[in-house]
């Protein structure tokens, strides 16, 4: 390589081509280390959907309801593209055995509007429980969904029963194993 000051006393197209070769001596060192990468991007044709089950009795609501979130979004899996559903299908059963920390069943509040004014309507947790214990879990999973078409196909593929029966036995789901602290 020549010095500086060497460059400098060469004729303008001597000085370009010795740029030309030392750029060129550059991208041959780095050319056999940086083959480019291929991302793999899953399919709706190569995709696997699983049934999975998850018994809520004694779970905590939030941690719950994150892990069935992921699982919708087929986070679980390496194939994992967030444009494609991927995800599993899941069961729950004993919605209304679910726990909260704190005085959330008396504190907690769902919301709904029916459209006319003045219409806005609540009702605690402890309410919820009562009347309608798979919404609370399906409200829960829904809230940690993004708010797309995508999310709003991958809800529907989750499944919530109250008591310990459901009926898609059929399907043969196995059990999601739960991350618990």
């Amino acid at each position: 390589m020549l010095e500086r000051a060497a460059v400098y006393a060469l004729a303008p197209d001597d000085r370009l081509a010795d740029r030309v070769a030392i750029m060129d001596r550059r991208r041959a060192r780095t050319r056999g280390a940086c083959l480019p990468m291929k991302t793999y991007v899953a399919t709706p044709l190569d995709r696997e959907r699983n049934w999975l089950l998850v018994d809520a009795e004694g779970q905590t609501l939030g941690r719950l309801a994150t892990q069935i979130a992921d699982a919708l979004r087929g986070k679980r899996k390496p194939a994992y593209t967030p444009h494609v559903d991927t995800g599993d299908f899941v069961v729950v059963v004993n919605a209304e055995k679910i726990s909260v920390t704190g005085a959330k069943r008396q504190e907690k509040l769902y919301y709904r509007h029916s459209g006319y004014p003045g219409g806005l309507k609540s009702r605690t947790l402890n309410d919820m429980l009562e009347r309608r214990p798979e919404e609370v879990i399906r409200l829960a999973v829904k809230g940690m969904l993004p708010r797309n078409r995508l999310a709003r196909k991958q809800i529907t593929k989750l499944k919530v029963y109250a008591g310990p029966e459901h009926p898609h036995a059929a399907q043969q789901p196995k059990p999601l194993e739960l991350e618990t602290r």
